[in-house]
């Protein structure tokens, strides 16, 4: 998860990351910051505040990650860029890798048939 990209850049894979959530919001078309935020909030129920939001979009066209189009009135929208593209699938791909593995481990660990679900103590993490 702390792998670099290819560009000599560190990933971020953390799920809840504001670049990455920004990254996979804007793999489905340009938006505008309160479109990001919304459907970002709407995909996850992570409410990402202004300075969050707007820092992160600053860090990733930075990186050449996303680019601004021309804007619209008054608000400013955003696409991704191929490197963008890129970096989100690897995080992507990093992100699946523990994704099963965890499922991999919590199903041979468990004792109970789940149905396909994974079995929750309903603690949540230390």
């Amino acid at each position: 998860m702390s792998g670099r990209s290819g560009r000599g850049q560190p990933r971020s894979s953390r799920p809840n990351d504001p670049g990455t959530l920004i990254l996979t919001s804007l793999a489905s078309g340009p938006k505008h910051g309160h479109a990001l935020a919304k459907d970002i909030e709407g995909f996850t129920g992570v409410r990402l505040g202004p300075g969050s939001l707007y820092g992160a979009i600053t860090r990733l066209e930075q990186r050449g990650l996303i680019e601004p189009l021309a804007a619209d009135t008054r608000r400013r929208p955003y696409r991704l860029t191929p490197a963008g593209r890129d970096a989100l699938g690897e995080t992507v791909d990093d992100m699946r890798r523990i994704v099963d593995t965890g499922t991999e481990r919590l199903r041979v660990a468990s004792p109970f048939p789940t149905g396909g679900r994974i079995p929750r103590s309903g603690r949540g993490f230390a």
